[in-house]
């Protein structure tokens, strides 16, 4: 008799269905696990064993053969645990085949029974909806799984709970969806004084969706500036929300098995590798550039990033997406991410100041800024210079606007953006393109001709010419114009350096 179970194996946010199957024959007693199993798989035989043994239970003495169907993917994880001891209990009669067949199952198993947390239960929720399937899942995450919709979802604590559910001697309450708490209070824009220009371009950012780099001295406000931009982006919507949580449960960080409700802002650290970044490793995960999606990717100190990790994120910007290519693995995950970087003009940081510069400036600007190559620089919407703070302003009161004002235009133009490309699968001006792009954002006559001029006189690209449009097309939603005039241009424009270094 061969027992199955179903369950499943991931490739980048792609769900594939797997079947564990358990034949137990006469033989020299072994345990063996063939499939393609990780050395996580492999190592389940022996979590299997200490479950089974913790419940009053040993495997026979014979050859136990586990093979994970189809053999040509390669499993990883050790959320096959809870499948290979099932249709182990199945292929010892201790359970009837009839009992799992309707339900997907994963999860890892302790050595005492307890059924543990595993990364992938909502997109395997998903997916076993989509195959009119139940699924079985650790307690943990059930809230999680509760959210793939009409499906029954069986949470157990631990083998012994689910063993009497399944035949019948104990019912479980089914989990209810849980969301993420509210984030504390968010850092408000009303704290920075001064900086009003930033400011400005920092909520035409949230607007649109578009990129940003903020260029200026050490204490200038940069970085406070960034960590206030949560603030004023809107919430996920629940499909928006659905979709981030699913990468987040890829990678197991989801919080208690609750969906996310406010958008990402990662921050990594200058030191952070190329597979941090845009993912990879030896099981391919999603990297920080993924975990941003519909979010912020906040890189401080952007020309003290590693250069070959900074040309990684020049295709994730432009497609909204990332692929990772490994000899045993070759994934894509979505990427579609608002860029916030902050730099200083030059390494010292005081080009501006003669009585603080160092002895290389201005030269060291232009070694400085040209760590950033012309391309990635070309990728982004939004270049503003962030200067100093003078004392007087630091002596003002507090500014009457803060982020809650700046939250509710950026709201209303994001508003605007949602129902003119609804049906289009785009969500904000920064990702229209093509002929789309000419109908909703071609600026008027006067507007026209200021922007050719541009073009001719700064040497703009075919990017950089679409992107200026993108830009004017959010300043006139924030003024709730119909149409792109001379005067939204001209902001673009002024937006819009030539080239590192100049």
């Amino acid at each position: 008799m061969v027992a199955r179970v179903r369950t499943v194996a991931f490739q980048g946010i792609d769900v594939l269905p797997v079947d564990a199957e358990v034949q137990i024959a006469q033989g020299i007693p072994a345990f063996t696990v063939v499939g393609l199993p990780d050395k996580a798989v492999g190592e389940s035989r022996e979590r299997v064993r200490g479950a089974l043994t913790a419940i009053g239970l040993g495997i026979p003495l014979k050859r136990v053969i586990v093979n994970l169907a189809p053999a040509d993917v390669i499993k990883e994880g050790s959320h096959f645990d809870l499948p290979i001891a099932i249709a182990m209990l199945i292929a010892m009669g201790a359970l009837e085949s009839d009992a799992v067949a309707p339900y997907a199952v994963l999860g890892e198993l302790g050595l005492d029974g307890r059924i543990n947390a595993v990364s992938g239960v909502l997109p395997a929720a998903i997916h076993a909806a989509g195959e009119a399937l139940g699924l079985i899942c650790p307690a943990a995450q059930g809230g999680e799984a509760a959210w793939a919709g009409e499906i029954d979802v069986v949470a157990p604590n631990d083998l012994i709970a689910l063993i009497n559910h399944l035949k019948g001697t104990q019912v479980l309450s089914p989990p209810e969806p849980r969301m993420a708490a509210e984030r504390g209070r968010a850092l408000d824009l009303r704290d920075i004084k001064g900086q009003e220009t930033a400011k400005r371009a920092l909520e035409v950012a949230a607007a649109g969706g578009h990129n940003l780099l903020m260029i200026g001295p050490p204490g200038s406000g940069k970085s406070m500036l960034a960590s206030r931009l949560p603030g004023i982006l809107p919430p996920l919507d629940p499909a928006e929300a659905l979709e981030v949580s699913m990468i987040h449960s890829l990678a197991g960080s989801l919080t208690e098995g609750r969906l996310m409700r406010q958008r990402p802002f990662r921050d990594p650290h200058h030191s952070a590798s190329l597979p941090a970044l845009v993912g990879g490793g030896l099981r391919a995960r999603p990297g920080e550039v993924s975990l941003a999606h519909l979010g912020v990717l906040f890189l401080d100190e952007l020309p003290e990033f590693q250069r070959q990790s900074l040309e990684s994120l020049r295709q994730p910007l432009e497609t909204g997406r990332v692929t990772v290519a490994r000899a045993n693995a070759h994934v894509t995950y979505p990427a579609r991410v608002q860029m916030v970087a902050a730099m200083n003009p030059c390494r010292c940081g005081h080009l501006d100041d003669a009585a603080l510069a160092c002895g290389k400036a201005p030269r060291c600007a232009l070694e400085y800024q040209s760590k950033i190559s012309g391309p990635l620089f070309d990728r982004i919407d939004l270049h503003v210079d962030v200067p100093a703070v003078a004392a007087a302003d630091l002596s003002l009161p507090p500014p009457a606007e803060g982020s809650a004002e700046v939250a509710a235009r950026v709201a209303a133009a994001r508003a605007i953006q949602t129902e003119r490309y609804r049906g289009t699968g785009i969500r904000t001006n920064a990702e229209a393109d093509g002929e789309l792009l000419d109908r909703v954002a071609t600026p008027e006559p006067e507007g026209r001709k200021l922007l050719a001029q541009a073009v001719e006189k700064f040497k703009l690209s075919a990017r950089g010419f679409h992107r200026v449009i993108r830009v004017a097309r959010t300043l006139a939603d924030l003024e709730r114009s119909e149409g792109v005039k001379r005067l939204h241009v001209a902001e673009a424009l002024s937006y819009r350096r030539i080239a590192p270094g100049r």
